[in-house]
């Protein structure tokens, strides 16, 4: 990624003179040509949708989340829902929860919600904390950027889940928990995305029209938001759409582990904690949350990917490398 920025700023080059318009049609077209991220843009906008609409979707169904349905259970079979297929029907399209009989579908659909909610949330978290550690590290002077270096060691050394283990136990049950799990993987995960921010600040200030800048006067702020930002854009978002499947997973962790989102709020995560125990009896009270699970955070692998590819052709090229020889002694 080093290179790819570098050599965007180097004079005569194809990229120096392409403004920014045409650079964005160029990451569009590079997206567009691969197949795979596209999918996965599709699932992704699918997935966001359903979130975004889960109070319509449940209002057709005609259930919500949290309502109970002790007619729909057999407690004489310990709790196993009434019908075949877990109670599947058309006033419940997924079947009901074992032992409690509430929606699945309210609760898959309001479970997405809370994940991809706390998971985009803390990712947002970690980017503003980490450009700004970066960037302070990288443009500050030796003693600023080893004090600053040091912290980010720190928070990278700490283990993720036992410092939310630690603070989601002493904070207060009245706190709002999707709010508390967001916050604390954002402020305990974003030493990685400092560390490249610094790196790629270290890079850029050597630059030409950077050292320009600073020598005309220009303070440590002004610098950072008119030449650095638009050009750490690119790792950024590459790392940021990365971020996302990999919180999106922590929440789900910490609510099985049971101190992320608490009953009622539905949570994939929690879904998945209550469902260990009736895979046998009710299959797809486990399945389809580890299922919706698993289709977010391999459409977000995928579609993170397919922007770093796009923003980073070079990458791309670099994985091919011999393939084209390979084709030219076929032909």
């Amino acid at each position: 990624m080093n290179e790819a920025i570098v050599a965007s700023q180097a004079p005569g080059t194809d990229t120096a003179s392409v403004p920014g318009a045409s650079g964005a049609r160029q990451f569009w077209r590079r997206l567009r040509a691969q197949r795979a991220a596209l999918v996965a843009a599709g699932v992704v906008a699918l997935l966001v949708l359903v979130a975004l609409a889960a109070p319509l979707l449940t209002a057709i169904e005609g259930q919500d989340p949290t309502t109970y349905h002790p007619g729909l259970i057999d407690s004489a079979r310990g709790g196993v829902p009434v019908g075949s297929l877990g109670g599947i029907g058309g006033d419940h399209w997924l079947g009901v929860e074992p032992q409690t009989g509430r929606d699945l579908f309210a609760r898959l659909v309001y479970g997405a919600r809370v994940s991809l909610g706390v998971a985009f949330a803390a990712t947002l978290v970690q980017v503003f904390i980490g450009i700004v550690v970066g960037v302070a590290a990288g443009l500050g002077n030796r003693w600023i950027d080893q004090l600053l270096s040091r912290v980010t060691d720190i928070i990278i050394a700490m283990p993720l889940m036992i410092m939310s283990l630690a603070l989601l136990a002493i904070v207060p049950s009245s706190f709002p928990r999707p709010v508390l799990v967001a916050l604390i993987i954002g402020l305990v995960a974003w030493g990685s995305i400092a560390k490249i921010v610094r790196a790629h600040t270290l890079t850029l200030k050597e630059l030409d029209y950077v050292a320009a800048a600073r020598l005309s006067g220009w303070g440590s702020w002004r610098v950072a938001r008119r030449e650095l930002l638009p050009a750490l854009a690119a790792p950024v978002i590459t790392y940021a759409a990365l971020l996302v499947p990999t919180n999106i997973t922590i929440e789900a962790a910490l609510s099985f582990l049971g101190v992320g989102v608490k009953p009622p709020t539905p949570s994939w995560g929690q879904m998945l904690t209550a469902a260990d125990v009736w895979y046998q009896a009710a299959p797809q009270y486990l399945l389809l949350p580890a299922g919706a699970l698993f289709l977010t955070v391999l459409a977000l692998t995928v579609l993170g990917d397919g922007v770093r590819t796009a923003l980073d052709p070079r990458a791309a090229s670099r994985l091919r490398v011999g393939t084209g020889r390979k084709r030219e002694a076929k032909v």
